[in-house]
């Protein structure tokens, strides 16, 4: 069950209006720690995928607090690779809603161990208009803004467009040219920066950034449980040589770990 929080997150101060009220759900705590925002496309490819699992899972190990919108794609990537304790969920509906219902176990795991955030009453169903106000939330909250894809005219500008206004630096991926038009025409414009290394970025944000990866990245990386194409895109042989020793199992196209 939600309850209204009854104190003021200073990081909203910075929307052109506070919204009149926020509920939650899980750990408010989280909202103390340095926070990132991770959003994109709903249908990211492959590639996509594998760099946001990649780098918000990079970004908790390191205790940065991972914030999205709990949407398909990009946003449920960028939950699912943070961990569950470690990510702030701003949805566009009352948080008695589990939307969308393909991400409602998900959703569920978040408010339990995570935070669920959002400025709407129980039942009350998402429109057109809370989805442009939970993005302007999620943008808020965190210290930057990372646009992982996005194609133009897509809701995902309107968040890049209000990370600008607050003044907040904005990066994306480096894409080919038609892969991702929306962020690759405001990187011609010189208004967002590009992420060419995961490892370089982070270290531009913690000085004292170590790669936490150990021998064993692959079964780190595959606790998330990824898709089985994605993992062989990323890792190649790995993926049939853990199979093999009996280390990981592929289901209905996805792998965990045994």
């Amino acid at each position: 069950m939600s309850s209204l929080l009854n104190f003021k997150i200073p990081e909203l101060t910075s929307m052109k209006n506070y919204p009149k009220n926020i509920f939650y759900i899980g750990n408010t705590n989280l909202l103390n720690k340095k926070k990132i925002s991770i959003v994109g496309t709903r249908r990211p490819i492959n590639y996509t995928k594998t760099l946001v699992t990649e780098l918000s899972r990079k970004l908790s190990s390191h205790g940065i607090c991972i914030v999205s919108g709990a949407a398909m794609g990009t946003d449920a990537l960028a939950h699912l690779g943070a961990g569950s304790n470690n990510t702030i969920a701003v949805v566009a509906n009352g948080l008695d809603i589990k939307y969308p219902s393909i991400n409602k176990s998900l959703i569920i795991d978040i408010e339990k161990n995570g935070l669920l955030l959002s400025a709407y009453e129980d039942n009350e169903k998402a429109r057109k208009y809370t989805f442009v106000h939970r993005n302007e939330i999620v943008v808020a909250l965190g210290d930057i803004l990372i646009v992982s894809q996005a194609d133009l005219n897509s809701g995902t500008i309107s968040s890049i467009e209000y990370a600008l206004k607050m003044n907040k630096e904005v990066y994306t991926f480096a894409h080919r040219m038609n892969d991702s038009l929306g962020t690759n025409l405001y990187v011609k414009q010189g208004l967002i920066k590009v992420i060419y290394d995961i490892d370089e970025f982070i270290k531009s944000l913690i000085p004292n950034y170590k790669n936490h990866s150990n021998n064993d990245e692959f079964l780190e990386y595959c606790k998330i449980n990824p898709n089985y194409d994605d993992a062989v895109l990323k890792y190649q042989g790995k993926v049939f040589e853990y199979e093999l020793d009996g280390k990981i199992s592929i289901e209905n196209g996805y792998i965990s770990v045994l």
